[in-house]
């Protein structure tokens, strides 16, 4: 893809040289997937490694997923209006696991409620048209901030 970022080096774990890993999901009831199927590709594409979860996981499926995966991230893709429920449970949880992993947020988020799930600690919130580029980068600087935190 053209506009994804000619430094390899933005992909990689900054402290590891290993490829940022990241669990996707749809948490809870949303069907809707098409737009996480094309993110999970953009990502493999951008040279990193991607364990799609798929639809109706919960809080506790994902933390799993992401223990088991030694994930560097956790990417979630909300389309049904339940971002301020969700967003902050799975960041809970994240927390409650014990784990230091960024939670990125993509989908239908109305721009009022951004600064809302950052409060929440959400990592990044990505809107719909969002470039691959800006996915990539997205996902990249959450988790060198995450990284740089520890």
């Amino acid at each position: 893809m053209s506009d994804l970022p000619a430094d390899p080096s933005l992909l990689l774990d900054a402290e590891s040289e290993i490829p940022i890993r990241v669990v996707l999901a749809k948490l809870g009831l949303d069907g809707h997937d098409r737009g996480l199927k094309v993110v999970a590709r953009t990502l493999r594409d951008a040279g990193m490694e991607v364990i799609y979860l798929g639809l109706r996981q919960t809080t506790d499926s994902i933390v799993a997923a992401c223990e088991q995966e030694d994930a560097d991230a956790i990417g979630l893709s909300m389309h049904n209006a339940g971002h301020l429920t969700l967003a902050p449970r799975m960041v809970e949880a994240v927390a409650q696991a014990g784990l230091d992993v960024p939670v990125v947020i993509g989908g239908i988020v109305p721009a009022d409620d951004v600064a809302t799930l950052i409060d929440f600690g959400v990592a990044a919130v990505i809107g719909p048209g969002a470039s691959a580029q800006e996915v990539v980068s997205a996902v990249s600087a959450a988790v060198d901030r995450q990284t740089a935190a520890q």
